[in-house]
């Protein structure tokens, strides 16, 4: 099959190059020259595991291409995939006009049928708006063409996006009418193949789909971490309520996880748009208010341990920070809680030496240099100096360190663990007073 992908990043980069795999022909588009040129060298802008593989691959294969030329790119495919940017606008609902200026991009070039998808997470009703835009720019041509617009919305975990698209738990298609329908079986069939994991439904359904489920998982999050906190208070320990709660399969252990909030590009944008859309129909959501409420609670929790560890006084001090990026396996730095804790440290008067395997070129890019920032090039180095040390993202690398050598690194033996990483028990006999995420009172040092 043929198909030209609108946006080659994220999302419209993953789709392609794991489409491209299968053995179709994709034309990624963009309007960004630079971007597109580092694309036809191999050169893949996002960190994202496996997909530099997958791009060079399909690129040598002539599978896969990159192009600023959308005319040439809209006539020689039938499927025309929307994956442009979606951002919040500053009432925190999604901003659509990337979306319709692609609608009309198609709608000025297209010479025959079309399947037009859309694939960016979008508001209930944006497939309508594509379809009225379309239909809008045919009849100024004047030009009478026949099309389809489908929502096929991604669900797509950074860190684990290949192996999402190429063995899906499910392929959402809203479509209205029955062609469409076998057209997107088709194109999916060898990423379905073993078991039919098609959900075929009405298109306003589908859209919904997608801020329900990514809402859904911001609210287990956020209902952890007000456990956490309520359990911190109580004396209990949350990691063995969480495994007490998973154990129920009704609940089961994911995202169950407490630590100091969610970040990334998808559920904090997301729950905001799906609360903005409730808002444009008349009703309040309760829940996802108090879900985003929560979750910006949550991104201070470390601070404020920090804070009364250090009795306010957190000037000329001096903090190691293990991880920078949302989550592990990604560079995201949208939203992320570490971005959060270091800005309350440098307002606080005290300097930071952060150490993530992958994110400190896009913390580089974001804040420049700064006498207050040092980023270096391992864990331990980013002990050197330290007065205590801040676990924020939980990299595997972060979970077995040699506990002699922080002890002697730091000039307190003092860990704030926003990812309860470690046994209070064990970090107490090791000599280190310890502060986790909803496991009771701070473990002092033993030793």
């Amino acid at each position: 099959m043929r198909i030209t992908i609108f946006g080659s990043g994220y999302v419209g980069l993953v789709t392609g190059a794991c489409l491209a795999d299968a053995g179709n022909h994709v034309v990624c588009v963009d309007v960004d020259p630079a971007k597109i040129e580092r694309l036809k060298r191999g050169d893949v802008p996002i960190h994202e595991p496996g997909l530099d593989e997958v791009v060079r691959r399909n690129q040598a294969k002539g599978r896969l291409e990159f192009t600023l030329d959308a005319a040439t790119a809209i006539c020689q495919s039938l499927f025309q995939i929307i994956a442009v940017g979606t951002p919040p606008d500053e009432s925190g609902s999604a901003d659509l006009k990337y979306v319709l200026k692609v609608a009309n991009t198609i709608a000025t070039h297209m010479n025959e049928y079309k399947v037009v998808i859309t694939k960016s997470t979008v508001p209930v009703g944006t497939a309508d708006k594509v379809r009225a835009e379309i239909s809008r720019t045919l009849a100024a041509r004047p030009a009478s063409v026949e099309f389809d617009v489908v929502s096929n919305p991604e669900f797509l975990k950074e860190g684990a996006a290949i192996n999402d698209f190429m063995r899906p738990d499910r392929v959402i298609v809203g479509a209205d009418n029955p062609r469409v329908t076998e057209l997107m079986r088709a194109l999916y069939e060898p990423f379905t193949r073993n078991h039919d994991r098609l959900v075929v439904m009405d298109i306003r359904s589908s859209e919904l789909t997608k801020y329900a489920a990514n809402a859904m998982l911001a609210t287990k999050i956020s209902f952890m971490n007000e456990m956490a906190n309520l359990a911190e208070r109580l004396g209990a320990d949350i990691e063995k309520v969480r495994i007490g709660i998973g154990s129920d399969p009704r609940i089961g252990y994911g995202f169950i996880y407490p630590g100091v909030g969610y970040g990334g590009s998808c559920f904090p944008k997301d729950v905001q748009a799906l609360e903005q859309s409730g808002r444009a129909v008349g009703y309040e959501s309760k829940i996802l208010a108090a879900v985003e409420d929560v979750n910006a609670r949550q991104k201070q929790v470390l601070f404020e341990k920090i804070t009364a560890h250090f009795n306010g006084e957190l000037k000329g001090r001096t903090f190691a920070l293990w991880g920078l990026s949302f989550k592990p396996n990604t560079d995201d730095m949208r939203e992320a809680p570490s971005r959060v804790l270091m800005e309350a440290l440098w307002a606080a008067g005290a300097s930071v030496r952060a150490y993530d395997p992958i994110a400190m070129p896009e913390v580089k890019r974001l804040y420049g240099e700064r006498s207050d920032l040092a980023l270096v090039g391992s864990m331990e180095e980013a002990l050197t100096g330290a007065d205590a040390l801040a676990i924020v993202t939980e990299w595997q690398e972060f979970r077995s360190p040699d506990f002699d050598t922080i002890r002697a690194a730091l000039k307190q033996p003092a860990i704030f663990d926003g990812r309860n990483l470690y046994d209070p028990a064990l970090m107490s006999r090791f000599g280190f007073t310890y502060y986790g995420i909803g496991r009771g009172a701070p473990r002092p040092s033993r030793a």
